[in-house]
């Protein structure tokens, strides 16, 4: 919408099907790997690989986001976030978006612009499009993000291919969105750095491919807790995995605010989910700048802290009692 023609009051039905589809694909500048945007039956993006990498996400009203919490440019930020982040963890870059929204017919065009242009600005970060999409009545708030990336040539890294002997590290933050979860869900709004981490998490986008140019054995990015995250690398490779505390940096800062709530920082940054951070395994002497070393690859199964099996939840699952 354009701000000089003034705020657009009506709702989602008065708009229309099509119409809401526009608003929300329309705006954003072309990027090179779309051949045919918006407009037709389907998208059509450049595929150099001969391959392509995708993945989806679906974030609900009240289950991964709060109104209250987020605003509507937060929340489509978010959107997005988690699904590069998945297309980065395979060692790929991304080329596109596909983006479903299901909303009340009572809904503000006010509440579409904003998810829309905060999915806008973090598919810019990283230099793509919304390419397409569909709209659906729904009594609660979904939306649903379809990622498409390019290997560049690369073996996907997956989540089967750690070793005994290999190095496990990290790159992007751990623990902060948790932090700001704790932080919101006491009724308080600051500190704005660890709340704005929930609201939108930064991934490194640029970490994923690097790691596999690398050399990087396995990889998955941080949606779930770090070792709950960690525990899919163990089972799919077959292998164990020791996370080490005294390699872990907790920082400053977590450590400030889980003392004003009475928190454990360490739960967090162990457990703690939706910080989108990369983590993967690298043979002895090939973990790049900017990761950071966690913890060990062994032989046997799971997953351990210190070489002793985690008391507590290890991480987020759904439907979990």
């Amino acid at each position: 919408m354009d701000p000089e023609q003034g705020q657009d009051e009506r709702t989602v039905s008065e708009l229309g099907e099509f119409g809401l589809i526009r608003r929300v694909t329309e705006g954003g500048s072309r990027a090179r790997s779309t051949l045919l945007g918006p407009g037709d039956d389907a998208a059509v993006l450049s595929a150099p690989d001969n391959r392509v990498v995708a993945t989806t996400d679906v974030l609900v009203q009240d289950v991964h986001f709060r109104l209250d919490w987020s605003s509507p440019h937060q929340v489509g930020r978010k959107a997005v976030a988690v699904n590069l982040s998945d297309i980065a963890a395979m060692g790929a870059v991304p080329t596109g978006l596909l983006v479903g929204l299901g909303c009340a017919p009572d809904a503000s065009t006010e509440l579409v612009d904003g998810l829309a242009a905060g999915m806008w600005a973090e598919a810019e970060t990283v230099g793509i499009d919304l390419v397409g999409g569909d709209m659906a009545t729904s009594p609660t708030l979904t939306i649903s993000v379809t990622a498409l990336g390019d290997l560049q040539g690369r073996p996907p890294v997956t989540r089967s291919g750690a070793c005994p002997g290999d190095i496990v590290a990290c790159a992007g933050r751990l623990g902060w969105s948790a932090a700001g979860l704790a932080v919101l869900a006491r009724g308080f709004r600051s500190p704005l750095a660890v709340v704005g981490a929930h609201r939108v998490p930064e991934p490194p986008y640029a970490a994923g491919p690097e790691a596999a140019e690398a050399g990087a054995t396995a990889m998955i990015d941080v949606s779930d807790g770090l070792l709950a995250d960690l525990g899919h690398i163990a089972e799919a490779s077959g292998v164990s995995v020791d996370v080490r505390t005294d390699w872990v940096e907790v920082p400053q800062r977590l450590s400030e605010v889980a003392s004003a709530l009475g928190a454990n920082p360490w739960q967090w940054v162990l457990t703690g989910g939706e910080d989108q951070a990369l983590v993967a395994t690298f043979p002895e002497g090939g973990v790049p700048a900017g990761w950071s070393v966690v913890g060990r690859v062994g032989e046997g199964a799971g997953v351990t802290v210190d070489g002793a099996e985690y008391e507590q939840q290890s991480g987020w699952q759904h439907w979990r009692q």
